[in-house]
């Protein structure tokens, strides 16, 4: 099985149901099979072949996944770019992938033109909406191609897409993956969220990221609608799950703070919606508790990156707010590994850690990625010969195999020769009532090494000063790990690809030409 065929098993089964509601619009699983099947048709006549890449510069909407559903059906490979990068971030990852076709919507048009024009080779311009210069028409493309299924198609092995890492700890590198890797991805996805046919699932993270593709394949799979946004906001978020019905949604744990801080939930009807799956970053104890007190035991949590989109999963029955110490300990917790995938934490020598100790998280499965795209150096150096991907995260397991994430391996903060994990420090700051938001770092110190500081946000209308935290932190955890110094921030700095803080921005003004040791 490839990916395009779920689309035309979707289209022989359902027709006339929904597969996507956009701004008040609805395209059925036939109509959108037929629309994918024209724009493949219609690229294969400009000379577009299999494995040649179709780069997308757009915001969520309905046409973009049907450049997605083409490339499935023909073995095109599809890359989602970040439209929130800069024009020279762009320009390498295009460099990178080189594509033969960049598909866009009007207001990147003068960038769109830009880029084609750095690239070395040409590419074919197209445009989603009608009247651009110098690019052809998406609409006009469609209607001049057959609704046939094209005469190209991929084998299961194919690289199906690209998406490009954040950069965080260097260049972008293209992570490949497979029909076959991700309909595993998706299928694991499915399984975890319970999904079936009747659901309505709000699709609002940005399409070039990991998440909101296998999140929305997972419920596409079994032919399912997705209520589609195209960026987020909270009021209007909260009005469509209303109207829409929607049962399920995938949401990043600040989309979900900026909810619970709109105060608009209690005035809508949400007694439809079953399932919220939040990733890209853990929720801490307090938001946890507060969503679950607005929204009830919705919330699942799944713990996945680029390279392999689920790893574990902490399912609803187990946010358990008032169960035993062990269970409420287990909301920290990213859950137990997925059915079929191999989850390890592993010490410096290769072998497994012990119960309660941390190690870097390595796991194995058949989701995994091929490899970074033009980059085999940078494959070697996180994949092992026994097939495991080295996450470069830091965390252990409990006695009953629930996975505590507690640091990137870069990280960690080492003061004195102690060990710090940033995150625990993170949730005893947010557990001081006047804080929103924490991020902390190592800094560097001529007695110790390195020193905790920290980076808080505090709730509007709070107060809270640097000796306060610091000394409600001594209150909850050893004395050693507490910040030495609180910076106050109107709002954290975050990666535009994941929304995850950037510490890497934090860092690099006490780090600028000194050498930080790393584990």
């Amino acid at each position: 099985m490839i990916l395009g065929d779920i689309l035309e098993r979707n289209a022989r089964l359902y027709p006339h149901h929904p597969a996507f509601r956009f701004e008040g619009r609805t395209i059925t699983h036939r109509e959108h099979a037929q629309r994918a099947c024209r724009l493949a048709n219609a690229l294969i006549a400009r000379g577009i072949g299999k494995g040649d890449r179709v780069a997308v510069l757009s915001q969520n909407r309905p046409e973009y996944i049907e450049v997605y559903s083409a490339s499935e059906l023909a073995g095109f490979i599809t890359v989602g770019l970040n439209y929130r990068l800069s024009a020279p971030e762009q320009a390498q990852i295009l460099a990178d992938c080189t594509p033969r076709v960049l598909v866009f919507e009007a207001q990147y048009a003068e960038r769109a033109r830009v880029l084609a024009a750095g690239l070395a080779t040409p590419v074919v311009l197209v445009s989603f909406d009608a009247g651009v210069q110098g690019a052809e028409d998406f609409e006009t493309l469609l209607a001049q191609a057959s609704s046939e299924r094209p005469r190209l198609r991929p084998v299961e092995s194919d690289t199906a897409f690209l998406i490009y890492t954040s950069g965080s700890t260097g260049r972008p590198k293209g992570v490949m993956h497979s029909h076959t890797s991700f309909l595993e991805m998706s299928r694991s996805t499915a399984q975890v969220s319970s999904v079936s046919q009747a659901d309505r699932q709000l699709i609002v993270m940005p399409y070039y990221h990991i998440g909101a593709k296998v999140e929305q394949f997972g419920y596409t799979m079994y032919g399912a609608t997705i209520v589609l946004h195209r960026a987020f906001d909270a009021r209007a978020v909260l009005e469509s799950m209303a109207a829409e019905g929607v049962t399920a949604a995938h949401l990043a744990p600040t989309m979900i703070q900026m909810m619970l801080d709109s105060g608009e939930a209690a005035r809508h009807d949400l007694s439809r919606l079953h399932t919220v799956c939040y990733a890209s970053a853990p929720m801490s104890g307090p938001q946890l508790r507060r969503a679950m007190a607005t929204f009830g035991p919705v919330f699942m949590q799944i713990y996945g990156m680029s390279e392999a989109a689920l790893g574990t999963a902490l399912y609803k029955h187990q946010h358990m707010l008032d169960g035993t110490p062990a269970q409420v300990a287990r909301l920290a917790s990213a859950g137990q590994p997925a059915l079929e995938d191999e989850v390890r934490t592993v010490r410096d020598d290769g072998t497994d850690a012990a119960v309660g100790e941390v190690g870097e998280i390595w796991g194995r499965a058949k989701s995994l990625m091929q490899g970074y795209w033009g980059n085999p150096a940078g494959t070697a150096a996180v994949m092992t010969d026994e097939g495991y991907f080295r996450t470069g995260d830091m965390g252990y397991f409990d006695d009953e195999g629930f996975l505590f994430v507690v640091d990137r391996k870069k990280d960690m903060i080492i003061s004195g020769g102690e060990n710090i994990y940033s995150r625990e420090v993170e949730e005893a700051l947010v557990r001081h009532p006047a804080v929103l938001e924490a991020a902390v770092i190592g800094v560097p110190d001529e007695r110790w090494g390195e020193t905790v500081k920290a980076f808080v946000v505090l709730r509007e209308g709070s107060a809270a000063s640097a000796v306060d935290l610091i000394e409600h932190c001594r209150s909850l955890i050893a004395s050693y790990k507490k910040p030495s110094s609180v910076e106050f921030m109107k709002a954290l700095p975050r990666l535009s690809s994941t929304n995850k803080v950037d510490k890497k921005v934090l860092r690099e003004p006490y780090w600028r030409g000194k050498e930080r040791q790393t584990v």
